[in-house]
């Protein structure tokens, strides 16, 4: 059979990252391949997200006009902005979708360059969009853009590819990771610029994850996330808002940070305080009434933990586990079958998702401190929307070449 042939050629390749477990193996032979050329209950789990964000993203937005900031704004304004992304971004994703993985790694480096390229120009004064003190847009007309974002899918994409032309010399530390640890420093760089800590956090897991899963050395690997950590310790340590910001999470409540650093998160717990198991209802958040700042964007799962309780937080928590569980997968899937680009390409689609989900839910519970990401799929903004789309797309379009592949075709 096709299948076992290849599955047999993909155990015994010797370049193969050797992180998957035999049991993987034992599930792929059994899976059965359906006659529909992509996964459809990770495309619906997806949708469901979309459409609890828009909801979710109307409630939390509806009263933002009462504020002066946002006098001329109207009620449907964040909501329909926010439709019309999701349609943008789902356009997008079906033209990336028709994109082979061979083209996706043909042009890897140039997208990587690119996405550095912006990185520059949205710092340059009167190109870049300043807000709140950070510069990280750059206006297109009908969405502001964000590099930041661009720059997590083409790290994730150079990455795969770079792992894939290095997959010979992954054990010598230097010759297999000093190339990418410099790429990583100038994103870190640009990003510190505007500044964007946490899009640089993101980066860096989206990075070092597919090295680890591409096979680096693991004493080299542990080595690196040595010196990650102390870097970020050292930041924190530097910056003196930064450090604040660490007080305030460990002590929300004090009369010093109450009001200031600490605000935003003291709020988002009375707001699932509130909530208790089955929440006030859609639209009763009292929060979302100037009381919690950015309630459509960072600290959206604080409006759905008061309106849905413990009940709608807990189905969302687990709607990621389960997709980024399926994403990783499939990233198996297409490495078992010697698709190495395409598997880790995939599963670093699921550690951007899983980790980006992961530090907004427990910034939003207060696990951990404040920090600047939206939760995917479903918090307010275009670039996000879109770039997060079209990763999930390329995810699609994997498992679509693992089913051709499986029935003996070619991808």
């Amino acid at each position: 059979m096709p299948a076992l042939v290849g599955l047999g050629n993909a155990l015994g390749a010797n370049g193969l990252p050797v992180r998957l477990s035999s049991r993987t193996y034992a599930g792929l032979r059994q899976r059965p391949v359906r006659e529909l050329g992509f996964d459809q209950p990770l495309l619906w789990v997806v949708v469901a997200l979309l459409a609890w964000g828009l909801v979710m993203v109307y409630s939390a937005s509806i009263a933002l006009p009462d504020n002066p900031r946002f006098a001329n704004y109207a009620q449907t304004h964040f909501a329909l902005r926010h439709g019309l992304f999701i349609v943008i971004g789902l356009v997008a994703a079906l033209i990336a979708f028709q994109v082979p993985m061979q083209t996706w790694e043909r042009y890897a480096p140039w997208l990587f360059a690119l996405a550095l390229l912006l990185l520059v120009v949205v710092l340059i004064p009167f190109i870049g969009k300043g807000v709140n003190g950070a510069r990280r847009w750059i206006p297109l007309g009908v969405i502001n853009f964000q590099p930041s974002e661009l720059a997590k899918l083409t790290i994730l994409l150079y990455a795969a590819d770079y792992m894939v032309r290095k997959m010979d010399v992954k054990e010598r530390f230097f010759r297999a990771v000093a190339p990418m640890a410099v790429a990583l420093a100038v994103v870190g760089m640009l990003l510190l610029a505007e500044p964007d800590m946490g899009a640089f956090m993101v980066i860096v897991v989206i990075a070092m994850g597919i090295l680890f899963l591409g096979g680096v050395n693991a004493r080299m690997f542990f080595l690196i996330v040595l010196v990650v950590v102390t870097a970020f310790a050292l930041m924190v340590m530097m910056s003196e808002w930064r450090r604040e910001r660490i007080f305030a999470y460990l002590d929300p409540w004090s009369e010093q940070y109450a009001l200031g650093k600490g605000y935003q998160l003291s709020h988002s717990l009375i707001a699932f305080g509130r909530g208790e198991i089955f929440g006030v209802g859609l639209g009763g958040s009292v929060e979302k009434l100037h009381w919690l700042p950015e309630a459509h964007t960072d600290f959206l799962l604080a409006v759905v933990g008061e309106e849905f309780g413990l009940v709608g937080v807990t189905i969302i928590i687990a709607a990621f586990l389960w997709l980024v569980r399926r994403i990783v997968l499939i990233g198996r899937q297409a490495i078992a079958l010697d698709q190495v680009f395409a598997g880790l390409v995939a599963q670093g689609v699921g550690l951007w998702i899983g980790f980006q989900a992961f530090i907004n839910i427990g910034v939003n519970l207060g696990a951990l401190p404040t920090k600047g990401l939206t939760l995917p799929l479903m918090s307010y903004g275009g670039s996000a929307i879109l770039l997060e789309l079209v990763a999930l797309a390329i995810v699609l379009r994997v498992d679509h070449e693992n089913r051709l592949l499986m029935k003996g075709g070619r991808s």
